[in-house]
């Protein structure tokens, strides 16, 4: 039983800190003015997270760098860019890329 209320109060805790970090810099920043620059920086905040996680996610195959035909995630993600700007519609490029991937893992 102690050691319930110790999770409770760690998750409790953690919940709380969390959402002190969350809500201190929107209530803070919400009334001043900021500047135009650091909005223009923060907008590529996204981009750079997302390139930074797909290109670690497509090279690195095997716990490697693999830039070749053998490795699977590559050939999907070049497979399912024509597919996702052609169709514009994630789940049928998220389909089409698993696809591939598992055809790609049968076949070699």
């Amino acid at each position: 039983m102690r050691t319930s209320l110790s999770y409770l109060y760690l998750v409790l805790t953690m919940g709380f800190v969390t959402y002190l970090l969350r809500m201190l810099p929107a209530t803070l920043l919400s009334k001043k003015k900021i500047p135009k620059l650091f909005v223009k920086f923060l907008k590529f905040i996204p981009a750079a997270v997302l390139s930074a996680l797909l290109f670690q996610g497509v090279f690195i195959y095997g716990g490697r760098l693999n830039i070749s035909f053998y490795n699977p995630l590559l050939v999907a993600s070049i497979i399912a860019f024509p597919i996702a700007y052609k169709t514009k519609n994630m789940f049928a490029t998220v389909l089409a890329g698993m696809g591939i991937v598992m055809l790609f893992n049968y076949i070699i």
